[in-house]
This record gives C-alpha cells, structure tokens and sequence, in this order.
C-alpha cells in the first residue's frame, strides 16, 4: 500500500448528485498549480452554453484521470467497437480544449 492511501474508500453518492448533468462541451483551463474543468451543455441551433459543473483539480489528479479515461475508452471500444468522432484528429477532439 502507498504511504498516505487507506487500503479502502467509502465512497458516498448523495441523492442530488446521481442524476448526474449531461454534458457535450467541455473547456479546460490550467495554471501551474491546477487544472480547471468546465462542463456545459452546447443546444444546437443556440450560439451559447452554460457551465453545469466545474471541477478544479491538482496536475497529479488531471494525469489520473486521463489515464483511468484512456483505459476506460480502451474496454469500451473492445467490447462496442470503435467510437467515431466526426472531428478532424487535433487538438479539439468534439470538446473545447482551451
């Protein structure tokens, strides 16, 4: 076990956090100290879209997760296939990286 981390976490989901937010936009902002991370929904046909959710974060979390994501992006595609983007590969892949 890593210094610092319990062997086990109890993890509790309050009743107004299930529901979750849908979100199809995102805009990440950072400073050497943290990550800055903007969930909104963009309505199409509507030129403007409000942040849902921020979730700030330290550099170290931000590597977390965007390992735990490419892992998780990697099962879902062996079991479902490959998800297609309609997005040229760059930067920008379907989010608003800013």
């Amino acid at each position: 076990m890593k210094q610092g981390i319990p062997a086990q976490i109890s993890i509790e989901l309050p009743d107004d956090v299930s529901d979750g937010i849908y979100s199809n936009f995102v805009i990440i902002l950072s400073s050497p100290a943290e990550f800055v991370v903007d969930f909104a929904r963009l309505v199409p046909g509507k030129n403007k879209a409000k942040i849902n959710s921020r979730i700030i974060m330290p550099p170290q979390t931000a590597k977390r997760l965007i390992k735990l994501l490419e892992e998780r992006v990697k099962d879902f595609e062996d079991k479902f296939g490959a998800i297609k983007t309609d997005e040229p590969e760059k930067n920008v892949m379907g989010f608003n990286n800013v």
